[in-house]
């Protein structure tokens, strides 16, 4: 299987559609791409991430959060 690897650019810009939008699906979607950027890149880019876009107050996700891919 050939998987690529998500970039930090690439989730930013994925992140920023969610996060201008800001609706139920938009929460679902932010969670899975949050789970591909912990695979590739630790919890430490999540959090960042969680924090740059104010995911807490959007979506009520917190930093720390273990999101899980299905």
């Amino acid at each position: 299987m050939n998987q690529q690897q998500m970039t930090l650019e690439k989730a930013r810009e994925l992140l920023a559609v969610q996060a201008n939008m800001g609706g139920g699906y938009n929460r679902n979607a932010t969670r899975l791409i949050l789970a591909e950027v912990k695979l590739d890149h630790g919890q430490g880019a999540v959090d960042a991430f969680i924090r740059e876009f104010d995911m807490e107050t959007l979506f009520g996700l917190k930093p720390g959060t273990d999101f899980k891919t299905p």
